[in-house]
């Protein structure tokens, strides 16, 4: 009998570390409503055999809802009846083409990122500083399969259109800035594009811009911005533009930090009456903003943006992008004809540029983070969603494969003990799903 006590004590013990070990997986979840949670379903599950076999979208328009004032509906979208190799328009995917290696740059660039200081020297003083070393030391928690790359080689833009091919997204929306310009960990980049949008075509894949911030960005100087890249990139076969049920397309220009010039200098350009508008012009398009605090969203309205996306991959760092919020935030978009785009990502972890940052990071949780961002999206009806991201290795929220690796000094996190195109394959599945549901929204 003491026996089967001890037996029946260990056993408990067991299943007691069990239930504890997974609650504390889940602890970063933080889902808006976990009511709401469902993965879609094994039968899914995609078979990606051949992940060149991409094949180009069927159009279908939502119906006809209050018209903008050049007569198109802002909301109007692709959809697709798919299989496996197709892709979806209606899904798009933040890429980044800075990076680089001393054979294609003649240096490292953002592999060899800084340590961003925090902004409280008191704080500051706490961690260190300087710059990391490739190419076994990188600025990034996880380390590329395709080991630390230049984005200018052309096997690595072939390698990254196939594989966001094999994830479903058929948008990549390229980290842009104008000619001569540059962040402050990279050189410029703007020559690159052709390449990318040649790449992208060979795919069936559509290129879209992300306009970011730079030194004496304003309105005027996004107008000239956006006629380069319609002069320059407008006709190639892989440049993307949103047909609306008119039947009118239009470029669409997704605009990072939006919030840092006034709403009344964005109304000189997106509002009809505007001093230099865009609008019913050979430079129209679809502009959507950057949602991070609640009251962005009137400042966004009164600039005469076309919508609204929330870019971070970390739930709960702002109200853009706190799944909690989608759905009102939908509502709102929907009483005013603006698109709204959520952002979802993978997870979060920047501490290998930001060590002070800790409190931001989201634990993968195997997927399950990432399944749970999703859902909250669908759960959103939303027009399009965005991925956060394919490649922006700094913070921990790309879906780009991934290989364990181990260093004297450093331990990569990995996807273990899934393969390295684990998030693809949940791309691709909650792609087919995004699009499965729409369909029924639309009856």
């Amino acid at each position: 009998m003491a026996r089967l006590r001890r037996k029946v004590c260990v056993a408990l013990f067991l299943f007691t570390l069990f239930l504890f070990g997974t609650m504390m997986g889940l602890r970063t979840l933080k889902p808006g409503d976990f009511s709401d949670w469902q993965s879609p379903g094994a039968d899914l599950l995609p078979v990606i055999a051949d992940r060149r076999s991409v094949v180009a979208r069927e159009h279908v328009t939502l119906p006809p809802r209050q018209a903008r004032a050049d007569g198109s509906d802002a909301r109007a979208v692709s959809s697709n009846h798919g299989h496996d190799g197709t892709v979806f328009y209606d899904v798009h995917i933040f890429y980044y083409v800075w990076y680089g290696t001393p054979n294609s740059d003649g240096r490292y660039l953002h592999w060899d990122h800084a340590l961003v200081p925090h902004w409280d020297n008191k704080i500051a003083a706490s961690y260190p500083r300087g710059r990391h070393m490739p190419p076994d030391d990188i600025g990034s928690s996880f380390y590329p399969d395709l080991n630390p790359y230049s984005s200018r080689d052309p096997g690595v833009l072939e390698s990254h259109m196939e594989q966001i091919g094999a994830s479903a997204a058929g948008v990549l929306v390229v980290s842009w800035y104008p000619p001569g310009l540059a962040d402050d960990n990279g050189e410029p980049s703007d020559d690159l594009v052709p390449a990318v949008l040649d790449a992208a075509y060979r795919h069936n894949l559509k290129v879209a811009f992300h306009l970011q911030p730079y030194r004496g960005r304003n309105d005027q100087s996004v107008h000239d911005n956006v006629k380069y890249i319609i002069d320059r990139y407008g006709d190639h076969g892989a440049f993307y533009k949103f047909t609306s049920t008119s039947g009118k397309s239009l470029p669409m220009f997704y605009v990072y930090d939006s919030y840092l010039t006034p709403p009344d200098a964005w109304a000189d350009l997106l509002t009809p009456s505007g001093s230099h508008s865009l609008r019913g012009s050979a430079y129209d398009g679809l502009f959507i903003a950057l949602l991070v605090e609640e009251r962005h969203k009137h400042d966004i309205l009164a600039a005469g943006f076309d919508g609204m996306y929330t870019y971070f991959a970390s739930n709960g760092f702002s109200f853009g992008s706190s799944h909690q919020n989608w759905k009102s935030v939908k509502a709102f978009c929907d009483g005013n004809n603006m698109l709204f785009v959520p952002s979802v990502g993978p997870g979060y972890i920047d501490a290998a540029v930001r060590p002070w940052n800790n409190h931001n990071t989201r634990n993968r949780v195997n997927g399950r983070y990432y399944e749970t961002a999703l859902q909250a999206a669908l759960n959103a009806r939303p027009d399009i969603v965005s991925i956060t991201s394919f490649n922006e290795w700094h913070e921990g929220t790309q879906i780009e494969r991934a290989a364990p690796k181990k260093t004297v000094t450093r331990v990569y996190l990995d996807y273990l003990p899934h393969g390295p195109d684990h998030y693809l394959e949940l791309t691709r599945r909650w792609a087919e799903q995004f699009n499965k549901e729409k369909e029924q929204w639309l009856m």
